[in-house]
């Protein structure tokens, strides 16, 4: 059977036999797969035309709705997923973590929709006063890039590699065109297969690549974004290809690293965070059979423990059933390949230049259900570098596979000092119980390190755990593992977009933002704001209160009601050395009476406040000023409608600011409020 590529619309095989796909349990013949005689030019023009055009005319909810429909259509049909899995050599929970971990990318991207605006692009970063007068503004708007994504994947994780990444892109506007690691592609295109046959994305949004990638680079553009995840050696070729060079091409590499767990000199046999480290690290080097960028490589542990460390951890990888990820009985199944097994071989025969192995066999592996001349089976190996500053393959050389090293460390200097000799990692961690230890580790090793994970007996139950990158938090690291980033939120969502400074006047940047620029044009209407749905409101619509003087007795008062008895509200005597003549008003009053001043008492469209985000007392309020307030409406979000009970409707922030009799002001704030829209087909106003 050959895999066919999903390109240009529609499903075409590659000219030739292609390479031949195994299943690294048995040796059986899975697919061939080839790229042989298509049109990568063409490909890339296709989602360029096509699919990214039509991403960037929906706005981020929109997006956000898709991806959710998009994860719920592939969870449904996951076990299709599992049973393919299989034959990648993965047991059941090493595919949950590719299967269900990959869709949950996909939730949690959907999910970012809330914090983004319903346009097509959004703000970044507060506005930028650029004169004294106030008529000459900044502000960074994020549009997206108009080409596309090239996502070259590695081949340990064919489904979440491949939905981690396009959550991000398609969530910013831009399509994609995904080129797994060959190896393991069968199970990417069954995935995609769903995926086209779901209708849930539009046309060009995604284009699969089984097989060679061809001159594909010769073609992008500066729109494009190219992300790599594998060794290091094939991402640095790839980012010094003429093409990406002279073009500017963003390039994001994530490499695998040589990830290390730091033993605390405070835990010790029978406190609870010995058995947690002996569990993550038996974990790691097992999970996927040790095929993970973030799989613990290096481990370092207090000189003193040396032996009780190692025994420990050879005792519980003697407990790891090994076999037929089919077999229930089995916890850590094959390889990918045995191509692969045999590059794990030849890596660990480098690091035996200054290592030993203390557990496992280079030769032999004891099986469940399975036949160790036909799968890709290894054993898990623990090896022993007793001179871990001189011994430099143990720190330069990765085995891709269930393959870690034990190393002693005197201080937690010497331990901070050996991470770092990994020349930069995906992530590191450190097991201890000691506050101080922790974070010295932190501070002494964050900048070689793309994520640390602190682990004691306060987190480890819900903890996800060294390996697992989550997507909102940043994946990547710095020297060996790439430099680069992915996920991390709406973090990642911007590496897809193009930040450009907008300058102009208050008024301007507020007709193109669709965001009220203080400053800008305010507009008075006779009815108000709060007797409007949310489909009526105008951004820079504003109401100018009546204006209220405020009083000794309002301070008095508001301090008895409130408790807030702070010396320089009521203390005439404590004022000497401070910036106040004179008691002040209590900032939280000149808020609430501002309140007072525009809220409209009579039942409207407005639900309830929703909160309040930010909000700047400017000037001292003393008895005897007068206050009024403008409200402008600032920003306009819409919420979805969940089900038939619930009321459609809105979030609208709210300008707020307050000024006194010399029209200065003394407070900013922008408030929200949950305003209900018109029901569909109502009658407009």
């Amino acid at each position: 059977m050959k895999l066919a590529n999903y390109v240009t619309g529609k499903w075409i095989d590659g000219d030739g036999e292609g390479q031949a796909l195994y299943n690294a349990v048995n040796g059986d013949l899975v697919a061939n797969a080839s790229t042989l005689g298509l049109d990568f030019k063409g490909i890339l023009e296709y989602g360029r035309t096509t699919g990214s055009p039509t991403l960037r005319k929906m706005t981020f909810h929109e997006r956000g709705r898709m991806l959710r429909a998009l994860a719920l259509h592939l969870m449904a049909q996951k076990e299709k997923f599992y049973n393919i899995s299989y034959k990648t050599g993965a047991t059941r929970a090493d595919s949950w973590i590719d299967i269900e971990g990959g869709i949950g990318n996909l939730f949690s991207n959907a999910s970012l929709r809330r914090k983004l605006p319903d346009e097509t692009f959004c703000l970044d970063g507060d506005t930028i006063g650029l004169s004294k007068g106030g008529t000459f503004v900044g502000q960074h708007i994020l549009l997206p890039k108009e080409g596309v994504a090239i996502h070259i994947n590695a081949f340990n994780f064919p489904v979440w590699g491949m939905l981690e990444k396009i959550a991000v892109n398609l969530l910013a506007g831009v399509a994609a065109v995904v080129k797994p690691a060959s190896i393991t592609c069968y199970l990417t295109q069954a995935v995609v297969s769903e995926i086209i046959s779901s209708g849930i994305l539009p046309n060009g949004a995604l284009q699969l690549l089984c097989g060679s990638a061809g001159d594909i680079l010769d073609h992008v553009t500066s729109q494009d974004v190219i992300t790599f995840t594998g060794s290091a050696s094939t991402g640095l070729k790839l980012k010094a290809h003429p093409r990406v060079m002279n073009e500017n091409v963003p390039f994001n590499l994530e490499a695998d690293s040589l990830n290390c767990v730091v033993l605390g000199e405070d835990v010790t046999p029978g406190k609870p965070e010995w058995d947690i480290f002996i569990k993550e690290v038996r974990k790691e080097m097992t999970a996927k059979a040790g095929q993970k960028c973030t799989a613990i490589r290096r481990i370092f542990a207090p000189e003193n423990r040396m032996e009780e460390v190692w025994t420990a951890i050879a005792k519980a990888l003697s407990q790891t059933s090994i076999g037929n990820p089919e077999n229930e009985k089995v916890r850590m199944g094959a390889l990918a390949g045995q191509s692969q097994r045999d590059e794990v071989k030849g890596q660990v025969q480098k690091l035996l230049a200054c290592s030993q192995i203390i557990y496992g066999s280079l030769d032999s592996v004891e099986l469940i259900d399975a036949d160790a001349v036909k799968g890709a089976f290894m054993s898990p190996l623990l090896l022993l570098n007793n001179e871990p500053f001189s011994g430099e393959p143990s720190h330069n050389v990765e085995a891709f596979g269930p393959v870690s090293t034990i190393m002693p460390y005197k201080n937690i200097d010497e331990a901070i000092a050996l991470s770092k000799k990994g020349k930069g990692s995906l992530c590191t961690s450190i097991i201890t119980a000691d506050e101080k230890i922790a974070r010295d580790y932190v501070i002494g090793a964050g900048s070689f390190h793309g994520r640390i994970l602190i682990l004691n007996n306060d987190c480890a139950k819900e903890s996800t755990g060294h390996g697992s990158p989550l997507p909102l938090l940043v994946h990547g690291g710095p020297g060996r593992a790439g430099g680069g980033e992915e996920m991390g939120g709406l973090r990642g969502v911007k590496h897809y977009m193009q930040r450009t400074a907008i300058q102009g006047s208050p008024t301007m940047l507020t007709a193109i933002t669709n965001v009220y620029q203080p400053g800008g044009k305010q507009t008075e209407e006779v009815q108000h704001p709060f007797q409007k749905y949310f489909d009526d409101l105008k951004v820079g619509e504003t109401l100018i209160t009546g204006k209220r003087t405020v009083t000794e007795a309002d301070i008095i008062n508001f301090a008895n009601i409130s408790w807030d008895h702070f010396y320089a509200h009521v203390d005439h005597t404590s004022l000497e050395g401070t910036i106040f003549e004179k008691p002040v008003a209590h900032g939280y009053f000149i808020l609430s009476a501002a309140a007072g001043l525009f809220v409209d008492g009579k039942k409207g469209p407005v639900l309830l406040n929703y909160g309040l985000e930010e909000c700047r007392f400017t000037k001292p309020v003393y008895a005897g000023s007068t206050i009024g307030v403008r409200l402008t409406v600032k920003e306009k979000i819409s919420q979805e409608v969940k089900d038939e009970n619930d009321v459609p409707k809105g979030i609208v922030k709210w300008y707020v600011e307050v000024y006194d009799e010399l029209n200065e002001t003394v407070a900013v704030a922008t408030i929200l409020t949950m305003v209900r829209r018109r029901a569909v087909g109502a009658p407009d106003r």
